[in-house]
């Protein structure tokens, strides 16, 4: 179990590193461009969310690579968890359904490592 649970972590800190750090560092129209939901009133929660994108990633591996406050990973997970919640509507309303699928995966993905990771089934 703790292999699976180290290849869902992976992907998901891949993906949401990558997602954080293009938030991060697209220019604002470029990234109004890219996303719909992206406006200029709404572009310092965008850089906000990319950061803690950026930081869960890091949660996911970091922690229990080091050692170092191993309980971070879960709380990453389910971080990263809430912020699928909070994209399939989004995604929905915006009439952007291929993106769901995409969501729906990081969402189960998510939770596999939050439970996972709280239950100890790795250790």
């Amino acid at each position: 179990m703790n292999v699976a649970l180290w290849i869902a972590a992976g992907l998901l800190a891949v993906a949401f590193a990558g997602a954080g750090f293009m938030k991060l560092t697209t220019p604002a129209g470029k990234l109004m461009e890219q996303m719909r939901w992206v406006t200029p009133e709404r572009l310092t929660a965008v850089r906000v969310l990319g950061a803690l994108e950026l930081l869960g990633a890091i949660g996911l591996t970091l922690p229990l690579v080091t050692g170092i406050a191993p309980i971070l990973t879960p709380i990453a997970a389910t971080g990263l968890a809430i912020t699928q919640i909070g994209a399939i509507p989004l995604h929905v309303r915006l009439g952007e359904k291929q993106s769901v699928p995409v969501n729906a995966l990081l969402l189960l993905l998510a939770v596999f490592v939050a439970v996972g990771r709280f239950a100890g089934w790795g250790a």
